[in-house]
């Protein structure tokens, strides 16, 4: 029985390698450096909800994370936010997808002005669009 085990060890071993080597094969070209910025795909699966959001509406990467160092030829270790703490932080290449710096993405909080009993008036800016709707029972009376 042992021996058995040890059989079924080495054979799953050997698949674990063949096909980490073809999945290696055509992601070797990419390459990151240490600092630069990437973005995690995110493994969809149908019925679980991520980030808020559920099917497909759900984000495919998140992110922009800062690569700490490089683990092996396809593997690196990101530096995740503490709500992410739970998750392992080295990834394949294949999970990363590098990060175009835009400045666009980039949000400026606006400054709120708070009253001495810390609250403030939320006012609209504009009526964008304006629609005037009657019902069945307006039209029957009018």
């Amino acid at each position: 029985m042992i021996d058995q085990v040890h059989v079924i060890r080495e054979k799953m071993r050997a698949a674990q390698d063949k096909q980490k080597s073809y999945a290696d094969l055509g992601r070797s070209d990419i390459e990151f450096a240490v600092g630069d910025k990437v973005l995690l795909k995110v493994s969809l699966m149908r019925g679980v909800m991520r980030f808020g959001k559920r099917g497909k509406l759900s984000k495919k990467f998140i992110g922009s994370y800062e690569i700490l160092d490089r683990v092996g030829k396809v593997a690196y270790r990101l530096a995740l936010p503490l709500a992410l703490e739970r998750i392992h932080t080295i990834f394949h290449v294949s999970q990363l997808r590098k990060y175009v710096i835009d400045p666009s993405h980039v949000l400026e909080a606006e400054k709120i002005e708070l009253d001495d009993a810390l609250t403030y008036v939320d006012t609209p800016k504009e009526i964008i669009d304006q629609k005037v709707r009657k019902t069945d029972i307006e039209k029957r009376y009018w």
